[in-house]
């Protein structure tokens, strides 16, 4: 095979050449490429050190990226082409880093250290594909396997368990056998891992294609770092609209819902709380009630474990929160949410609610669907013609009440949040003069 490589990368490979050294493509690079995509980064290694790296690039400018561990930056065109001299590992101390990297001259010594075989095929124009472990092979199978012994290679870098999920659920791929039983059993290791980056690959997880197979399939896992899960296990909600337990209901929502991350976390956390506010009723119904506030109480904490950034969270702890209001043909209502969420948010709660109904039994189901498009169109019709939402938009403020003679500060907001109910519960006209006569006339 052929890959179609940049004409800087494609200098610094002939460069090194030239220069009596090697140089290979490596990595996802060479996994895309395989599987007919576009590549965003072009990993390059060689058996030059770092210094002999430097020094056939000494007409540009190169930065330390990483010279214990053999990464040299290149800076060309305005951009920086990392170029790592093969290497392998020496023993790891925590689970994620080997306390020392010792350089080599083959290729083969730097693939067999990396984590997925689909990830472990070099190429370069010269000697094409260097692919040890099958890794192309793998990639038409369509299976994510380790490099070697998985439970040596998760024992190195506990991270990898979690890749190895994410790239099966972003390339539709299986777990195979030996592999997924090493994710299942070294899961107590993710404790090894820190936070920001389980979060970055969460989000990975949560917005590929197979996310619905990964999460179901793994769900222990996905337990190791939101523990908060694991009572939606299995938790049957007996009612008629729901035709999943608690889990699967989430799972299938997250993967009805655009691969947003902030939808599919919001889908991931929005039911989180029902086992907690469950109530069994007559002939043995469950209720919920109450459990948006509860999963979005859940959803903080878990959101802030994994240090999402406050506006993430902001954002979705209102789209949990809101993701069971009820819109049957109210404008009002839509006004009302409006008003607390904001229009970008809103347009968020209907892809939700969406998702969240087709996750559900088919009971009623044409007409909740019907429902949240009664509620969209009233949204364009608010925005559309400029209805007032939030007290901003309301046409009277403070100055004007004070000019009429109120000047106590709890008493203006007193009433300026009086006549916004009005305007919302459409009692009145959203004019100055309509709303300072209706002070007036108020007493």
């Amino acid at each position: 095979m052929t890959i179609n490589i940049p004409e800087e990368v494609n200098f610094i490979l002939k460069k090194l050449q030239d220069n009596g050294f090697e140089g290979y493509l490596v990595g996802g690079c060479v996994r895309d490429s395989i599987m007919g995509n576009t590549p965003h980064d072009w990993d390059i290694c060689t058996n030059a050190k770092p210094e002999q790296t430097q020094a056939c690039f000494s007409e540009y400018n190169t930065i330390d990226v990483g010279k214990k561990h053999g990464t040299i930056g290149v800076i060309m065109h305005g951009g920086i082409y990392e170029i790592t001299t093969y290497r392998v590992d020496g023993e790891y101390e925590d689970n994620r880093h080997p306390q020392s990297v010792e350089f080599t001259s083959n290729i083969k010594d730097d693939l067999s250290r990396r984590d997925f075989t689909v990830n472990a095929i070099a190429y370069n124009e010269s000697n094409r594909l260097v692919d040890p472990f099958g890794g192309r092979e793998d990639i038409t199978k369509k299976l994510i396997k380790c490099v070697g012994n998985p439970i040596d290679r998760f024992g190195e870098d506990s991270l990898r368990i979690l890749r190895g999920m994410r790239f099966a659920s972003r390339f539709g791929f299986d777990i195979e056998t030996r592999t997924a039983k090493a994710v299942h059993d070294c899961k107590s290791l993710l404790h090894n891992v820190a936070n920001e980056r389980i979060r970055e690959e969460l989000i990975g997880i949560l917005c590929g294609k197979s996310v619905e197979q990964i999460l179901n399939e793994y769900r222990d896992v996905i337990a190791e770092i939101i523990p908060e899960i694991t009572p939606c296990f299995d938790f049957e909600q007996r009612t008629p609209h729901h035709c999943y337990d608690v889990y699967r209901h989430i799972v299938h929502s997250v993967g009805v819902i655009e691969p947003d991350p902030l939808l599919r976390m919001t889908m991931l956390m929005h039911d989180i709380g029902k086992p907690q506010a469950c109530t069994t009723g007559y002939e043995g119904r469950r209720h919920f009630k109450g459990h948006p506030k509860i999963s979005a109480q859940i959803a903080d904490r878990v959101l802030k474990r994994l240090r999402f950034s406050n506006a993430f969270i902001a954002d979705c702890l209102k789209l949990v929160e809101y993701h069971d209001v009820r819109f049957s043909g109210n404008k009002r209502t839509v006004r009302r949410i409006l008003g607390k969420i904001g229009r970008e948010n809103m347009e968020r709660l209907f892809k939700i609610q969406y998702a969240d109904t087709m996750s559900q039994s088919d009971y009623n189901r044409e007409q909740k669907l019907s429902n949240i498009e009664t509620a969209k169109n009233h949204l364009e019709e608010i925005i559309r013609d400029n209805e007032c939402f939030s007290l901003k938009q309301l046409a009277v403020n403070g100055s004007d009440l004070i000019e009429i003679g109120i000047t106590n500060g709890k008493e203006i907001g007193d009433t300026l949040n009086y006549l916004f109910e009005k305007v919302l519960n459409e009692e009145l006209e959203n004019d100055r003069q309509a709303l300072i006569n209706a002070v007036k006339n108020r007493g």
